[in-house]
């Protein structure tokens, strides 16, 4: 298949990578595992057990209400938490074959969603926002992912004070920004990247 060049010819490019049918189930799974990946699993609250305090039962068992052994059941003020959290992982295992398939699919429904721009290249003579926001709006874009082989300092340094714009070479590319983007632009040069990774 081709892709559509900024400015230029048509490219040819891999059917695996930008033309595989869509897997809701599979790009759910992966994003979801990579969301939770960087959750931190450190929340951790204290249970009846965990709490000082005496132990003694502080009234008689019958003739006084409801049944009590001490003051620290999560029922009352200062008392430990039912179900307390304790620290975890939520890591998920995502095979190297799924994680490429989803972002296969993903890519794949960008163009089809004609979410995704290709730009011969995207680099700046100096770090200036004024003139990244001129080449975004050449290439028709005011937000998005910009995903080059290699991003020049002065391209980082001229992105980094916009909203909505994220800037990031190949390696840095990842599901879930890719999905919550309204557009991202590829240059030439990471498709050729990406089709030796994906492919």
């Amino acid at each position: 298949m081709e892709l559509n060049v900024s400015g230029a010819s048509p490219v040819a490019v891999s059917e695996t990578v930008f033309n595989r049918p869509y897997s809701e189930a599979l790009v759910h799974q992966v994003v979801t595992a990579y969301r939770n990946a960087g959750r931190a699993g450190t929340k951790r609250q204290k249970s009846r057990s965990d709490l000082s305090g005496t132990t003694k039962k502080f009234k008689k068992q019958k003739g006084g209400g409801a049944r009590h052994g001490d003051y620290r059941a999560p029922i009352f003020v200062g008392g430990g938490v039912a179900f307390a959290a304790r620290p975890r992982s939520f890591a998920q295992k995502v095979n190297r074959k799924m994680y490429r398939g989803a972002m296969q699919a993903i890519l794949s429904e960008l163009v089809r969603q004609d979410r995704l721009t290709v730009v011969g290249s995207f680099d700046l003579t100096e770090a200036k926002t004024k003139s990244f926001v001129s080449k975004l709006g050449e290439i028709g874009v005011t937000k998005g992912l910009i995903v080059s082989e290699e991003v020049s300092q002065n391209v980082y340094l001229a992105s980094r004070n916009i909203v909505g714009v994220d800037v990031v070479d190949v390696h840095g590319m990842d599901p879930v920004s890719l999905v919550d983007a309204d557009k991202v632009v590829l240059t030439l040069g990471a498709v050729k990247k990406i089709e030796e990774w994906l492919a």
